[in-house]
């Protein structure tokens, strides 16, 4: 008997030692910047692209960012060459206030950037920008990159925002996500998604927001039938825990640069 309990005790601290184990190795949530430049013109738009591919993206790898998503319009839509999106991950919030301060340290960055950082006030290299803050969800805490092999040119993702009623609701949205099974079930359906977020600073609060790749469009178009067609996704889109959770939904259909990361 008092091997038993030896046996037993040993085991149950090996279960404890592999589950703590698993607990530290969790990776934390990330923080995401997405900016997006309002452009007047084709000079504006060739400016900020210089900025952003000479000097603010290799500066960010020097900073320790590996991966920064610089993303336009899809050539159809309106607001093609009016706007440019530039998605950030950082690890943490602190590393969010403090990244100015380390770009201004860098010589190569102020070298490289200076006719965008230096511009003069009568003629600027944008119209304005919106910065809109995220944190990653429980679920997805890390963003990854898409699974895809087709030119960039060609590509569709697609960036989502879900805004909710109220905060409360909003949230009843984030745990259908996190809980209820979406994120798995985009997974399966081989989504490719960048990231699942938290928006906790922006205009359009409550809301969260995502983005999934595509080859094209049709692939775009084929993954969403079969989302919708899913007998999983059938099942929970009326699971009454999940009712009327989201106010408005609007689709953005970006393409990345080929200086992108992402």
């Amino acid at each position: 008997m008092s091997n038993y309990r030896n046996l037993h005790f040993l085991f149950t601290l090996l279960l404890l030692v592999v589950a703590l184990s698993a607990v530290a190795a969790a990776p934390k949530r990330e923080f995401y910047e997405i900016k997006i430049y309002h452009l007047k013109n084709a000079d504006q738009e060739a400016r900020v692209e210089a900025f952003l591919k000479d000097a603010y993206v290799p500066a960010a790898h020097r900073a320790g960012i590996k991966n920064v998503g610089v993303f336009k319009p899809v050539p159809t839509d309106t607001m093609a060459g009016k706007l440019i999106y530039v998605l950030t991950p950082i690890k943490s919030l602190e590393l969010l206030l403090t990244l100015p301060k380390t770009l201004d340290k860098d010589a190569a960055y102020a070298s490289a950037g200076k006719d965008y950082i230096e511009a003069n006030y009568k003629n600027p290299p944008y119209a304005r920008f919106e910065s809109i803050v995220l944190q990653a969800f429980t679920e997805a805490p890390v963003h990854m990159k898409p699974n895809l092999t087709g030119p960039k040119s060609e590509r569709v993702y697609e960036l989502r925002s879900y805004e909710g009623h109220t905060e409360k609701i909003y949230q009843n949205k984030v745990k259908m996500f996190n809980v209820g099974g979406e994120v798995p079930l985009f997974k399966r359906l081989g989504f490719n998604a960048v990231f699942y977020a938290e928006v906790i600073a922006g205009s359009h609060m409550p809301n969260l927001m995502y983005m999934t790749t595509f080859e094209n469009k049709a692939s775009r178009d084929a993954h969403w039938k079969s989302f919708t067609e899913d007998a999983e996704w059938n099942k929970l889109k009326v699971n009454p825990e999940y009712q009327n959770n989201v106010s408005k939904n609007t689709s953005f259909f970006l393409y990345p640069t080929e200086y992108s990361d992402i």
